[in-house]
């Protein structure tokens, strides 16, 4: 699946956007009418430790998906953000399927 990835106010390093990447790719299991995504990284400003965001959106044929996230690092920003895409898939497979019967 093809991700743009967007970091805005810092320079994502390659690791991170290969962990995203490769966690994303994943989604491609439950469904693989997924056409292509955004990545937006973000660093929030405020004092607290959870001040780093992920918003993920994804394209598929007559729908988008979105979700977004903040944690306290990228990573665990983005498997939330990609756990909440995945339920929406699934909720989406299984909605098109029983319209189908």
């Amino acid at each position: 699946m093809k991700l743009q990835m967007h970091s805005i106010h810092f320079v994502a390093d390659q690791k991170l956007t290969n962990f995203i990447q490769k966690k994303a790719d994943k989604l491609d299991t439950y469904y693989d009418q997924i056409i292509d995504g955004e990545v937006f990284m973000r660093l929030d400003k405020n004092d607290k430790s959870e001040n780093k965001i992920v918003e993920i959106k994804l394209n598929v044929p007559g729908k988008q998906f979105f979700a977004k996230n903040q944690n306290d690092s990228f990573e665990a920003a983005a498997d939330d953000s990609i756990e909440a895409l995945r339920r929406q898939i699934k909720k989406h497979k299984e909605k098109l399927v029983l319209s189908k019967q």
